[in-house]
């Protein structure tokens, strides 16, 4: 079973990229890390394969790697979230 993480976008912004997210969400060690994560096929951007390394995720898309899901949610003033 993945373990869910609730991103929330930042007041104002649409989207953010994924190599970003990856960081912002604390997935990876570095932004070479999810580079390199994403050039290799490891992450799916709603249940397809995503290679963009800065490819635009937006609220309601959810984002698989390694043991999580991450869903991206509307804009909050709050810190990431974890669920089990």
């Amino acid at each position: 079973m993945k373990e869910t993480l609730i991103f929330h976008l930042r007041e104002g912004e649409e989207f953010i990229p994924l190599i970003q997210l990856l960081k912002a969400v604390n997935v990876v060690y570095s932004g070479s890390d999810a580079q390199e994560c994403v050039s290799a096929g490891f992450v799916k951007r709603n249940g397809e394969t995503e290679l963009r390394k800065r490819a635009k995720i937006r609220e309601g898309e959810t984002i698989e790697f390694d043991r999580y899901l991450i869903e991206v949610q509307g804009t909050s003033q709050e810190k990431p979230e974890k669920t089990s």
